[in-house]
């Protein structure tokens, strides 16, 4: 055989083994766990394991933004359901330790999620997730020139404050106490969105609220900041409840949250990040 016969016959041989290696390179990479594909299909199995029904324990000024995060869950996860129960921290927390059925809890306030922490009922240490601060809402166009905290002492003028149980209100007193400042309000309300109702329906010159409130509540009122606000910086934490009767759900809810896309929502809302 000529030396060109032989080689031609290598050069046949070495095509026939590049062939087969590149076959098993593609059966590997076919099967390996670490391919893109592989991971989406994953991420959507677990998504698909999330269903039903959660139940979300949430503080009053969390209303307009959680119930965006909501359906946000909702479509991220076809087959859920988010039912929420806004209202007062105190009165949250109280019916969660006398056996509401909840999911998450979210206060307004350390305190108030400590009253649910020290009875046992959190799975795992709650986290805060963002901070609020204190805001006089007015009636529109401040009528009455509102600049200051101390102003709402002045006589003849209608302020409501929240409840000094709920953390907005304890926030409120101790805002007042770094003024220096004494307040006998018209009433005491049950949570945030009650004082500010009050403002908006014109049965109250100046409430109290939340900067978060003020800003959802559009051109119905007019928001004064004022310098002792920011001795009164309210922490919200979040938690899983410990028999949580959705606890997959509960967990993807709180992950949402706590998310680049959840803080999103809520800095959009006027809140401010840990």
């Amino acid at each position: 055989m000529t030396r060109s016969g032989r080689r031609t016959r290598r050069i046949r041989r070495s095509l026939r083994a590049s062939g087969a290696g590149a076959a098993v390179l593609l059966a590997f990479s076919a099967c390996s766990p670490s391919t893109g594909s592989e991971q989406d299909a994953d991420s959507a199995g677990s998504s698909a394991d999330i269903s039903g029904q959660v139940t979300v324990f949430a503080a009053a000024s969390l209303k307009e933004s959680f119930t965006t995060l909501g359906e946000k869950f909702e479509q991220q996860h076809p087959g859920t359901e988010v039912t929420f129960n806004f209202g007062g921290s105190d009165s949250l927390a109280a019916g969660i330790t006398s056996g509401a059925p909840a999911d998450v809890f979210a206060s307004a306030s350390p305190k108030t999620m400590a009253t649910v922490t020290d009875a046992g009922v959190t799975a795992g240490e709650p986290s805060t997730f963002v901070r609020n601060q204190l805001e006089i809402a007015t009636l529109p166009g401040n009528p009455e020139g509102i600049s200051t905290l101390k102003d709402l002492t002045a006589s003849g003028l209608k302020v409501v404050l929240c409840d000094q149980a709920v953390p907005c209100g304890a926030a409120t007193r101790k805002a007042l106490e770094a003024g220096g400042l004494e307040l006998t309000p018209a009433s005491y309300e049950q949570d945030v969105k009650a004082a500010l109702t009050k403002v908006e329906l014109k049965e109250a010159d100046a409430a109290v609220v939340y900067r978060t409130d003020v800003k959802a509540a559009g051109d119905k009122v007019t928001g004064v900041d004022f310098p002792e606000a920011a001795e009164a910086v309210n922490d919200y934490p979040i938690a899983v409840l410990k028999g949580a009767p959705n606890a997959g759900a509960a967990k993807a809810f709180v992950e949402l949250v706590k998310s680049g896309q959840g803080q999103r929502v809520l800095t959009d809302a006027g809140f401010r990040t840990p």
